[in-house]
């Protein structure tokens, strides 16, 4: 198949990893790949193409040209902005959702509103365009349990704040409703989700879905889950602890219902729904809604996925998903740990040289994914970004997965980086608990 590829971050380079290794396991002729824009870790997969992912004509245009069987769509961005719908109306078989539905990412307030609808269980939102409306609901949730704040639009992973500080929550929702123009203003305020979060995906194809592994992934930048929030900071999968039968209660009691009714409204959903989830002392409840594949646990979960990931993304983007046979997984563990620029998540420092991955991926069971990196005048890989490399380990065990990813980024040379070296740590330990 050609197939191009959206985006330009570690969760679009573990895609195209996993489609140019296709073969290898599968005996059939290699895939012909294309990225748009992609990165230089990408560009040893398939063919760069400078072309802003964001815009719906130039990928109309550039897909057209290359004649392709099927795009995937990566990031949010493009989505809301309605890069699929172009591609769609040009008869081309696209992975991702309509601008209408990625609104379940695009708008904290539309998911919760989608949710209501379909009877999903998840976390009492009070959606407000005014601080009068701010104070009101913070009020309403009160002080018992830390306060959650989140920005109405897309963030980049960055615009939720949950703290015990009410001044820090007060700030933090006037900075959203200021950061947007007065007609889109709104942040929502949420009572807190106590037990343990978890990532399910789930593929559509607008009537059928799909559960992949599920995992778990540690937004905050400081060990110990300590410090502001990140767009992920590392990941692992599978998860021993989680219930039994967790991912039928996802399918039957959340993601089914979800595109059911996005199908009733007449804007069916195809694509990766992200369902972040919070395993409280109360039931199952969900965090969020993402509508592509979520950055770090994709490159862990894509990492042990058995079933040829593009017979997935094309199966999904014609309808056809229910013809497709359960995926099969590798029977092994997976850990990605992210390796950051100094002073992110603030303001990174970028432009310094990266050394080391050759070496890194030596140690076995490890492939490094590029994130934040570009290639300087002088042809020296350097750093462009917060995040800039995902380390991604496979062992037999969750302890030889972690040692071979820690051993891995040890490798690794990036001035003034920073990782966390708890990523699965409590996992390991065995001190992760659910509430019966």
């Amino acid at each position: 198949m050609k197939i191009l590829v959206l985006g330009s971050g570690a969760r679009e380079h573990a895609i195209v990893h996993s489609l140019a290794h296709e073969h290898t396991r599968t005996g059939r002729n290699p895939h012909d790949l294309h990225a748009a824009p992609g990165n230089p870790g990408i560009g040893q997969l398939a063919t760069r193409h400078d072309v802003d992912a964001n815009d719906p004509d130039a990928v109309t245009a550039l897909a057209r040209q290359l004649g392709v069987d099927l795009v995937m769509v990566g990031p949010e961005a493009p989505l809301v902005a309605g890069v699929a719908d172009a591609i769609r109306a040009a008869s081309i078989p696209v992975f991702g959702p309509s601008a209408k539905a990625a609104q379940l990412e695009g708008s904290k307030a539309f998911a919760k509103e989608v949710m209501a609808a379909a009877g999903v269980p998840t976390a009492r939102p009070y959606v407000c365009t005014t601080m009068n409306d701010v104070t009101d609901a913070l009020a309403a949730v009160g002080s018992d349990h830390p306060y959650v704040v989140k920005d109405d639009g897309l963030a980049a992973g960055k615009g939720v704040v949950v703290t015990t500080d009410r001044d820090a929550a007060l700030a933090h929702a006037q900075a959203c409703l200021e950061g947007r123009d007065a007609a889109h203003a709104k942040v929502v305020i949420e009572e807190y989700l106590d037990g343990p979060e978890v990532s399910v995906f789930v593929v559509s194809d607008g009537t059928t879905v799909r559960a992949l592994s599920p995992a778990q992934d540690f937004k905050r930048v400081g060990e110990g889950d300590t410090g502001p929030n990140t767009g992920g900071m590392g990941a692992y999968t599978p998860l021993d602890w989680a219930p039994a039968g967790l991912v039928d209660e996802v399918i039957t009691s959340i993601a089914q219902p979800t595109v059911n009714e996005m199908a009733r409204r007449g804007t069916p959903f195809v694509g990766i729904l992200y369902v972040g989830l919070a395993l409280t002392s109360t039931g199952t409840r969900v965090v969020e809604f993402n509508v592509r594949f979520g950055d770090p646990e994709t490159q862990s979960v894509l990492a042990r996925l058995a079933t040829p990931l593009s017979e997935v993304l094309l199966a999904g983007a014609t309808g056809t998903l229910a013809n497709l046979p359960e995926l099969a997984w590798h029977d092994d563990v997976s850990v990605t740990v992210v390796l950051a620029a100094h002073n992110y998540p603030d303001t990174p420092t970028t432009g310094d040289a990266i050394t080391g991955i050759d070496k890194a991926e030596h140690v076995p069971g490890v492939h490094v994914l590029h994130a934040g990196t570009t290639i300087n005048q002088a042809g020296t890989l350097v750093s462009q970004g917060g995040r800039v490399l995902s380390v991604v380990s496979r062992g037999t065990t969750l302890t030889q997965a972690r040692e071979r990813a820690y051993e891995a980024i040890a490798h690794i040379n990036l001035n003034g980086s920073h990782y966390r070296r708890d990523i699965a740590a409590q996992a390991e330990r065995g001190e992760i608990t659910v509430a019966p």
